[in-house]
């Protein structure tokens, strides 16, 4: 679909940018490039429905997390496009669901980047507008063109689709290569050491947490038992580059320090941050000044130690004058995880803590939990405090954000303009939305949601987290069933029907669900 984006909202930056006086400024500065609001996107890794305090979280104090959902709009039907990482990461830059496009799965540390360099993606359409935009922390959308040398000049990557500054991890924290990359170049490489990178096999010599256990000061559970960094194992194969290599239990710091200077250094233009945490994604490692901040161990902690970085980022914009102008929108990939690979306690310490809240399922899951994810847009001074039972996705930022600042780019994606659904001012969300979790795929529509037969275990052994796949059709009214018990499929058989015909309308029939249908 074509969208053209305008609103009331937007039609008063630009009014009060025509007002007498109001033109150029002498410096050659458009004054009503002034008036745009700053936008900042806080997104974090593994953070349940159920992990914070404003969720009815009891056993985390995340006092900064709820700032933001208490005194903006917290959404009770928030949701990712994917119960993953990488295609929830692809969807929140480009506005297009993450099925669309086959790569978008959970990549390696040597993928190529995800998004084409000529797709509009949401920094770039604001860069359009004027703003400066920058992404720090977490970036997991591969680099290059798969065949990386991480001792040059890593493109293309964030600033080849829209970015003007990139701080970032090339993946995740438990993979290779464990290095910090700014603008497409490695932070502190010694080009007497090179990097090496291989997620096939290992390097001749390297140690690895398989063979070497006696090495490790943090042991994995499943999978990430390759190359060891700072004591703990990884997934793929990596040797050289050791002064390049990250602290773990700095990482935090590290990302906030440059999320605080972007601001600094940009707070007299319009600027965008897309700012990505790493917490409580494994390996959790929280700085020592956070261990033993719950008593949950690590993951509680970790979440602890993301919730302080808010804090300081929070009170950064405030010390420069610019809370009143910024919007953030703060939210997660995806569900939660508890035992993802490590041994660190996470199980045994939960307690009566529950991740995923009211719902079932979690990361990598069909499942409400899987998905439905903390969802929360605060602005001082111009989003009131409020509570919405809007359906709304994150995919809907790009075309929302357009019309915020009176984009004249044209769009062709999934998005949706719900820009007064952010702003508090209508709960009028999204009637319907395709979920998707490791290439399957539901349905939402309305208070009710459809997940179609999948073959496949229904529980993952190593993550003790139900994944959603059933021999039938199943049909939840959420309403009624949040925690989605009661499988209402072959008592409601008009519903059900339904229900496929819409998810096949946007999935495309031939998916075979309606067909699947018809012959039971």
């Amino acid at each position: 679909m074509k969208i053209y984006f305008k609103s009331p909202l937007a039609l008063f930056f630009i009014l009060m940018g025509l007002l007498p006086g109001c033109g150029s400024d002498p410096d050659g500065e458009d004054e009503s490039m002034q008036d745009l609001p700053n936008i900042v996107v806080i997104y974090m890794d593994d953070l349940g429905y159920g992990d914070m305090g404003a969720y009815g979280a009891t056993g985390i104090p995340t006092p900064n997390m709820d700032r933001l959902a208490n005194e903006g709009v917290r959404f009770t039907e928030g949701y990712s496009a994917s119960a993953t990482c990488s295609p929830s990461r692809y969807a929140i830059l480009t506005g297009l669901y993450p099925w669309r496009n086959k790569n978008a799965k959970i990549l390696p540390g040597t993928a190529p980047l995800l998004i084409d360099t000529a797709t509009m993606t949401l920094p770039r359409m604001l860069q359009r507008a004027g703003y400066y935009t920058g992404v720090v922390g977490k970036w997991h959308l591969g680099l290059g063109d798969g065949k990386v040398n991480w001792n040059e000049h890593i493109a293309p990557g964030p600033n080849e689709v829209g970015f003007d500054h990139s701080f970032i991890m090339a993946a995740t924290q438990d993979r290779v290569p464990t290095v910090y990359i700014e603008n497409g170049e490695v932070v502190g490489l010694d080009p007497n050491d090179p990097i090496q990178i291989s997620y096939q096999e290992n390097f001749e010599g390297e140690p690895t947490g398989l063979n070497n256990p006696e090495m490790l000061k943090m042991n994995y559970s499943h999978g990430h038992n390759n190359s060891i960094v700072n004591g703990i194992p990884r997934i793929g194969f990596m040797k050289g580059g050791e002064k390049a290599k990250w602290k773990d239990e700095a990482m935090a710091d590290t990302f906030l320090e440059e999320a605080q200077k972007f601001v600094r250094t940009h707070k007299n233009q319009p600027f965008f941050l897309y700012y990505g945490f790493q917490q409580p994604h494994v390996p959790r490692t929280p700085h020592p000044r956070f261990v033993g901040a719950t008593d949950m161990g690590p993951r509680g902690d970790v979440i602890v130690e993301a919730d302080a970085m808010i804090g300081a980022f929070i009170k950064t914009l405030e010390e420069e004058g610019l809370a009143e102008n910024t919007l953030i929108i703060f939210s997660s990939d995806n569900g939660p995880v508890v035992d993802d690979g490590y041994e660190d306690q996470a199980v045994e310490r939960l307690g009566d803590h529950t991740p995923s809240g009211p719902l079932r399922g979690g990361k990598y899951s069909l499942f409400e939990a899987g998905t439905r994810v903390p969802f929360v847009t605060y602005w001082p001074g111009r989003i009131a405090p409020a509570t919405s039972d809007a359906l709304i996705s994150q995919i809907d930022l790009m075309a929302s954000l357009a019309d915020l600042v009176d984009s004249d780019v044209e769009v062709e994606n999934d998005s949706k303009a719900l820009l007064d659904v952010l702003m508090g001012q209508s709960t009028d969300g999204r009637d319907q939305l395709i979920l998707e979790a490791r290439g399957r795929t539901a349905f939402r529509k309305g208070s009710w949601a459809m997940i179609p037969p999948y073959p496949g275990v229904a529980l993952n052994k190593w993550t003790n987290i139900e994944l959603g796949n059933h021999p039938e059709f199943q049909l939840y009214n959420l309403d009624e069933d949040l925690g989605q018990q009661n499988n209402l499929a072959e008592e409601k058989p008009d519903k059900l029907k339904e229900m496929v015909q819409g998810f096949e309308e946007i999935r495309g029939h031939e998916y075979g669900a309606l067909k699947s249908l018809d012959k039971e």
